[in-house]
């Protein structure tokens, strides 16, 4: 009976210590859904195994979906953030609004909401910037990069301002379809992002 009654006091401790830390939410595309690879392998469970080793007890919840848009993160979110109630929400969208050409206002607006429905849950914010290639034109890729420094300026809030950097262009750390990080890169993008990162745990 006096071990129920440990356990039991136990297991309300470590519920308490989770509670107290919070939840960091990810939500992003394929870069942080580990397209193409074990999701233990891709950048954000890197993330969650650095934060343990560092002493953080932050719960990570990962909702980042390949092929999505800053348009179905701004869509899912509202559900997210009543769910999850995130002491933290990472923004890794843009990419595929990218790729597919969409306008950067668009976009613009899209990051723009998801931070204001985060803090007005409660949560901080942290964006990843992204960069596409240079055969979009000057025009499109100066502006769609722009954006991101744009909306972290304006909603003042702490930027990545690329979260491929070191990895993009390079082939050795990239998959066969030159889109996405290989496993090979996945550390890197930790370390783009810890730094950044490790004050708003």
């Amino acid at each position: 009976m006096r071990a129920i009654v440990k356990g039991a006091i136990l297991g309300l401790l470590l519920i308490g210590q989770m509670a107290q830390a919070g939840t960091v939410l990810v939500v992003g595309d394929s870069i942080s859904a580990a397209f193409g690879m074990d999701t233990r392998q891709g950048w954000v469970h890197l993330l969650d195994e650095r934060m343990r080793q560092e002493g953080f007890e932050h719960q990570l919840v990962n909702a980042s979906i390949s092929g999505d848009t800053s348009a179905g993160g701004a869509a899912r979110l509202p559900a997210l953030l009543a769910e999850h109630k995130p002491r933290l929400v990472i923004v890794e969208l843009g990419g595929n609004d990218g790729l597919r050409g969409l306008p950067p206002g668009q976009l613009q607006q899209n990051l723009a909401s998801m931070i204001d429905a985060s803090r007005d849950a409660g949560a901080k914010v942290l964006l990843l910037g992204m960069r596409i290639p240079p055969n979009y034109g000057e025009r499109y890729t100066t502006a769609f990069a722009k954006v991101f420094d744009d909306v972290a300026a304006d909603k003042n809030v702490p930027l990545v301002p690329f979260l491929l950097e070191g990895v993009g262009g390079v082939t050795s750390l990239m998959q066969d379809d030159g889109v996405h990080p290989a496993v090979a890169a996945q550390p890197q993008l930790l370390e783009n992002v810890w730094p950044t990162l490790k004050p708003l745990l």
